[in-house]
């Protein structure tokens, strides 16, 4: 047992160090904020992205929030030949732009780290399941391209959460949910 605690140690010290680091977008604007985004990259040390992120095509989402403010997520991700649809719903926690949720796959925190509602948005979660936290840093955009200088600021931020460039997906288009094209399903 002696020997589990420094592992769990470290692992409450780095869910603790990913939230401390990354303060929510000062006056968040939920209504601003709102309608699709593109993911365009993400960095993460869950074990399921780093199996699969050489594979990741850029995906929809679409933010939705509720009067009382909370989040209505839903993510459509490009897997072989098939779409994916991912929906979650979060709390507003304390303050808008920090949301969670809890559930099978354990209590996730998200925070809408910055943003200028318009060209791109930074985004990030952290998830606790089974002792075994994971923190995931995404760039979003409101378009399907991501200039230079938003991904050398989305690569200046990631070090803080404790995230390293070969966690790193840069996601290529996908080409199948080009707008006004086809609804998100």
């Amino acid at each position: 047992m002696r020997a589990a605690q420094p592992g769990l140690a470290l692992a409450l010290l780095c869910v603790l160090r990913a939230r401390a680091e990354l303060p929510v977008q000062p006056g968040f604007e939920p209504d601003k904020f709102a309608g699709t985004w593109h993911i365009m990259a993400a960095v993460s040390n869950c074990p399921v992205f780093l199996s699969m992120k050489d594979k990741m095509k850029s995906s929809v989402s679409t933010f939705s929030f509720s009067p009382d403010g909370d989040l209505a997520l839903k993510a459509v991700f490009p897997v072989a030949d098939e779409c994916k649809v991912v929906e979650r719903h979060f709390q507003q926690e304390g303050q808008a732009g920090h949301y969670s949720t809890a559930g099978e796959e354990g209590k996730r925190d998200l925070i809408v780290v910055e943003t200028d509602y318009e060209h791109y948005a930074i985004v990030s979660s952290v998830t606790e399941r089974d002792e075994q936290p994971s923190a995931t840093l995404q760039l979003y955009t409101r378009g399907r391209d991501v200039s230079p200088q938003l991904l050398e600021k989305f690569k200046e931020l990631y070090p803080t959460m404790g995230l390293t460039d070969d966690m790193l997906a840069v996601m290529p288009t996908s080409g199948e949910w080009q707008p006004g094209s086809r609804d998100i399903p």
